[in-house]
This record gives C-alpha cells, sequence and structure tokens, in this order.
C-alpha cells in the first residue's frame, strides 16, 4: 500500500518562506511525475506545480519566481520551495504522485492528505 505523507505546513507572514515536504512510502517499483496542487477556501482544486521524474518543472502563472518544485528520487519526496508568500498562497496543498507499485502494475495516482498554510498580512 502506497502512502502519501505531507509535512511542512503552517503559518506564515507574508513575504515570509515555507518549505513543504511530501514523502512517498509503501510497495514502490517506480515514482512518476510529482505535482503540488492546492485548495484555497471556496475555490476549486489547482495544480501549482509539477516535476517530472526526470526534473523538468513547470509551474502556473500566478507562482512563477516565487515556487520552486524539487524532488529526491533517492528518498521517494518531492518539495515546494514558496518563497515571498502572499495572503493569496494561503490552502491546504496537496501533493500527488503517479506510481507503479510494481514492475507489472499499472500506474496509479495518488494522494496525500494535505498540508494547510496560512499567510497573515
Amino acid at each position: 500500500q502506497v502512502q502519501l505523507v505531507e509535512s511542512g505546513g503552517g503559518s506564515v507572514q507574508a513575504g515570509g518562506s515555507q518549505r513543504l515536504s511530501c514523502a512517498v512510502s509503501g510497495s514502490i517499483f517506480r515514482v512518476g511525475a510529482m505535482r503540488w496542487y492546492r485548495q484555497a477556501p471556496g475555490k476549486q482544486r489547482e495544480l501549482v506545480a509539477s516535476i517530472s521524474s526526470g526534473g523538468a518543472s513547470s509551474y502556473v502563472d500566478s507562482v512563477k519566481g516565487r515556487f520552486t518544485i524539487s524532488r529526491d528520487n533517492a528518498k521517494n519526496t518531492v518539495y515546494l520551495q514558496i518563497n515571498t508568500v502572499k495572503p493569496e498562497d494561503t490552502a491546504v496543498y496537496y501533493c500527488n504522485a503517479l506510481i507503479m507499485a510494481t514492475a507489472t502494475s499499472p500506474v496509479m495516482t495518488s494522494w496525500g492528505q494535505g498540508t494547510q498554510v496560512t499567510v497573515s498580512s
């Protein structure tokens, strides 16, 4: 069974920084693309950043230049560095990963439980 566990959320003042982590554990053969989503109160969940297994990354326009996604393949962990945080970054942040449990199993999409980031002005 695969688990994604996020950490690093909390309260931060506007202009500060926050680093989120998401570790994949369990029966894993391969971890493919990993992504961070966020969901603000009353809004739909949105894709914030993604990174391929090879390290290619992409971002939604609203966070470009402030957010950095990275991964440690040896640890099956993805990170999201959030700099110059803004009140509109307040949301629950979720990690997502494409995972193969064995060499012959289908690719599954797995989600973490979410971590709250609250930005105060």
